[in-house]
C-alpha cells in the first residue's frame, strides 16, 4: 500500500516476470502499470549493500546489464523480496518504492548512467 499524491491508497494488484526474468511487470490496483528491467531493479535495490545507510553512501553498481530475477517472495502484504541470478536478495521492494521506480524511471536511470560514467564503470 502506498499513498499517492492525491492521498489515495494504491496496492500492487499483479507482479509478473517476463523476458526470462529480465523484466518485472507491476500493475497497481488503480490501473497504473510499469515494466521495470531486472538491471534497473538490481542497481537501484533498496538494500543497504546498494543504498548504504545514508544518501552519500550509495554504491554505483556496474556490470549488471545481463542480470535476471530468479525468484519473487512476498513480504507481508506490502512488499516483495527479489532474488537475482547474481544471488543478490537483500533488498525489500515496497509497493511505494516500486511505484517510485516506475514513475521516476527516466530521472533515476539517467542519474545512474551519469554515476557509472563518472566512476569509469560499465553496464556490462
Amino acid at each position: 500500500m502506498t499513498e499517492t499524491s492525491n492521498n489515495t491508497t494504491v496496492w500492487v494488484e499483479e507482479i509478473r516476470l517476463s523476458d526470462a526474468g529480465r523484466s518485472l511487470n507491476v500493475t497497481f490496483d488503480d490501473g497504473e502499470k510499469h515494466s521495470l528491467s531486472a538491471e534497473y531493479l538490481r542497481v537501484e535495490s533498496p538494500s543497504a549493500e546498494v543504498q548504504g545507510h545514508s544518501a552519500d553512501q550509495k554504491t554505483c553498481v556496474g556490470g549488471k546489464a545481463g542480470v535476471a530475477i530468479i525468484k519473487i517472495d512476498p513480504v507481508g502484504n506490502y512488499a516483495v523480496r527479489l532474488t537475482f541470478d547474481d544471488m543478490h536478495s537483500t533488498g525489500i521492494f515496497s509497493w511505494d518504492y516500486l511505484l517510485k521506480l516506475g514513475r521516476d524511471r527516466d530521472v533515476i536511470w539517467s542519474a545512474y548512467l551519469e554515476r557509472l560514467e563518472a566512476e569509469g564503470k560499465s553496464r556490462t
